[in-house]
């Protein structure tokens, strides 16, 4: 099979040649551990709990005259909303990466191979995360998370079969 190869300057001045396949590959990588360095940035002081109530009380409390009581509770199901988009977005990143990297030629869409590693290793970053958690003052890690972290990324890869599984049916015509 011949590929086009596409001359890509590096940041050094030197050049590289890669071929489209290549640059594919390392496109999906580079968006899956960028998104694995916003996890672990999130899971540092900045972003404890103290710190993101400072910013989002006086806007949700000008906005919609949210007291401190019900700030609480709309903070904490903003927090696992966030854990759960987050870990989600992994899952499928990961996915795309993983597809990218070891293809199948029986399975050019799915594989669960593709999507079992994905999974797995959302539900180790998650446990990771937690544990570092612990060793913050700020924060705290909870085997909870970790579990809504893990669906999460079990529910984009339910996702993402139903969506490159599914065919639609043909409607039968009217007369036939």
């Amino acid at each position: 099979m011949h590929f086009e190869r596409i001359h890509v300057f590096s940041i050094r001045g030197g050049s590289s040649l890669l071929t489209p396949d290549q640059k594919q590959l390392f496109k999906t990588w580079i968006a899956a551990l960028l998104w694995m360095g916003l996890i672990a940035i999130e899971s540092t002081d900045w972003l404890s709990s103290a710190h993101t109530s400072r910013i989002l009380y006086p806007i949700l409390h000008f906005l919609i005259g949210l007291d401190w009581a019900g700030f609480e509770v709309v903070h904490h199901y903003i927090r696992k909303c966030g854990h759960f988009v987050g870990y989600f977005t992994l899952s499928f990143f990961l996915f795309r990466a993983w597809r990218a990297t070891l293809r199948l030629p029986w399975a050019p869409r799915w594989a669960l191979r593709w999507a079992g590693i994905a999974f797995f290793m959302s539900a180790l970053v998650a446990s990771l995360d937690e544990w570092h958690q612990t060793f913050i003052p700020s924060r705290t890690g909870a085997i909870s998370d970790v579990m809504l972290d893990s669906f999460a990324a079990l529910t984009a890869q339910v996702l993402i079969f139903l969506y490159l599984t599914w065919k639609p049916r043909r409607v039968a015509a009217v007369g036939d």
